[in-house]
């Protein structure tokens, strides 16, 4: 369960990086795009791996910039959330329905993680 809940997530991730691909690529025009687009994408990876809580089972252990489990947990939420929002903001309501829907399963699936990140 732990691995496949894992991969769940890494899939999510991914999802919630289109949406918000989608929704930059249409706030934009012209070669302005590729480039909000790769700074949108570059911007949400780079705060995704930095802020983390110190020995996280289900990352590498490392926190560039610690951070308490709550705010890690916030930090999730909104990205993934986030990326669910920006799906539907741009017209596309299904996919924003199932990549939420399938954030609330991720968690539900693994409620000992959310225990951790609420305790450390």
């Amino acid at each position: 369960m732990h691995n496949a809940n894992l991969a769940l997530r890494f899939l999510l991730e991914l999802a919630a990086l289109a949406g918000f691909s989608i929704f930059v690529w249409g706030l934009t025009e012209g070669v302005w795009r590729f480039l909000a687009v790769g700074a949108a994408v570059v911007l949400l990876g780079v705060i995704w791996a930095t802020f983390a809580v110190p020995d996280d089972p289900s990352r590498s252990g490392s926190a560039p910039v610690p951070v308490p489990g709550i705010a890690r947990l916030v930090l999730e939420w909104g990205v993934l959330f986030g990326g669910a929002w920006a799906f539907y903001a741009v017209g596309y309501t299904w996919p924003g329905f199932w990549l939420a829907a399938l954030t609330v399963v991720h968690y539900l699936l693994w409620p000992s993680r959310i225990a951790w990140l609420l305790q450390n």
